[in-house]
């Protein structure tokens, strides 16, 4: 072979190594971006579901878990995956009704039951919302305030203001968007249990092999975690929110009158509510474990309020931690307060039959913004007329726990009528694990009212 043709050759196999070297990285990225469109394919399919979980962790609800995890350590840590699926059970069969109806849970009971039980759930519903919307904006004032200090009512005004500005200027599918994005700073609580020490011996038996008690406080704190989990306001936020999803679809139908579409939306429902429940449970567990190997721990076992978890962290554990545990109380918190609010105004406008939804401008469904923007007002003044944050919330939870096993017990019968839901009612499993929520329910409710548990 000539010395040309060895060069040429040579040439060709440096060429042919450059060439696999270039396809090496060009290979990787486009694996990359086929994971990351994989990954974004799956966040479009979340939406009301996860929405309604993140929202679930409150800073009210963070109040519930850090008092738990500081009095009771790792022994309530079985909680969290004891009520999944229950809360998941309710959560879907709360979507199908407004998916396959094509109306929220007030619209329904509204043309199928007496107006009277009605009013009375949407009056409790309300006054149950509106104590909840003050204890999360003080919440989050006081968050603002221990972050950067200042004063803590002028940061309650701001936040509670641009929630409802966003409601009513944003549209419902950039809003749902930021809502989803908002969902990613209750991560912030799974990051604080990685920056303090946990004994995942205890943790795991906490988890899995639950030490019981029949004691008053035991009972009390067993049946607040409950009654954070699953609230009414839920039920109403994601059933409407499923029928805006429908609305805001110009060829979507309610499945009931599009039944071939009911597989399809079927799986979204229960994928979307699944995942949603699942990532609600795992930062409430998350919660309760930070603040059991950190206060608990160390003998402070009083809390009452998501704020002073967060204050006390601060000497226990440490800077970032109380920095990752307040930045979460406000993330939680502009997620929760159109949930709440929003609950609200479907119920009452579901039950007087007003034009409703995010998905319209605030000039054709006036009333329906104007219950969003008095309820969340109402929640800003209970901050500035001396109520007692941490018993109004005793006041809410009762009311949920109350409310809630009446409302579920009506869910299951209307999802089990073929009147009300036609070829779509409840297979067998949601009706076992729907009525077995109702019955957690009402045992917990129960238990709010049982003269000990006070």
């Amino acid at each position: 072979m000539s010395s040309s043709q060895n060069s040429d050759s040579s040439h060709a196999k440096a060429a042919a190594k450059s060439g696999r070297g270039r396809s090496g990285p060009s290979k990787s990225k486009k694996r990359s971006s086929g994971l990351l469109k994989r990954a974004g394919g799956i966040f479009k399919l979340l939406g009301p579901g996860l929405i309604t979980g993140a929202a679930d962790d409150d800073p009210s609800g963070i109040a519930t878990y850090s008092s738990v995890g500081a009095q009771f350590g790792y022994a309530m840590l079985w909680t969290m995956p004891f009520i999944y699926p229950f809360m998941a059970a309710i959560q879907e069969i709360s979507a199908r009704i407004g998916r396959v109806t094509g109306r929220g849970i007030a619209a329904n009971l509204r043309r199928y039951y007496p107006r009277w039980f009605l009013y009375l759930i949407v009056a409790l519903l309300l006054f149950a919302n509106v104590i909840n919307l003050g204890a999360d904006i003080g919440a989050m004032g006081a968050a603002v305030n221990l972050l950067i200090g200042g004063p803590s009512w002028v940061y309650c005004v701001l936040l509670a203001s641009i929630s409802v500005l966003l409601q009513i200027f944003v549209s419902y599918r950039k809003y749902t968007q930021v809502l989803k994005w908002l969902t990613l700073s209750l991560f912030a609580y799974v990051a604080t249990v990685f920056v303090v020490r946990v004994d995942w011996q205890k943790a795991i038996q906490g988890t899995f092999l639950p030490h019981l008690s029949l004691s008053a406080d035991y009972l009390q704190a067993l049946v607040a975690v409950f009654g954070t989990t699953i609230s009414p306001y839920l039920f109403f936020w994601q059933s409407s929110e499923e029928v805006e999803e429908m609305q805001s679809a110009p060829k979507d139908k309610a499945l009931k009158q599009a039944p071939s579409r009911g597989v399809a939306q079927l799986q979204r429902i229960q994928f979307d509510t699944y995942s949603g429940m699942a990532f609600s449970n795992l930062i409430g567990y998350f919660i309760i474990l930070t603040v059991a190997v950190t206060l608990n721990a160390s003998g402070k076992t009083d809390i009452n309020s998501a704020e002073q978890a967060a204050e006390a962290l601060r000497p226990v554990a440490g800077q970032f931690a109380f920095l990752l545990f307040s930045l979460g109380i406000i993330g939680t918190g502009l997620l929760a307060l159109p949930v709440l609010a929003g609950s609200a105004a479907y119920g009452l406008g579901e039950a007087f039959g007003w034009p409703i939804g995010l998905g319209r401008k605030a000039t054709r469904a006036k009333r329906f913004y104007a219950v969003i923007g008095i309820a969340t007002l109402l929640g800003l003044l209970l901050n500035f007329i001396g109520v007692n944050p941490i018993k109004a919330l005793v006041w809410s939870a009762i009311i949920n726990g109350v409310t809630a096993a009446p409302i579920m017990a009506f869910m299951m019968v209307m999802a089990s009528s073929q009147k009300v839901m036609g070829k779509f009612v409840l297979p067998r499993y949601l009706k076992i694990f729907g009525w077995g929520a109702t019955v957690v329910m009402a045992l917990a409710a129960l238990g709010m009212l049982w003269p000990n548990g006070k």
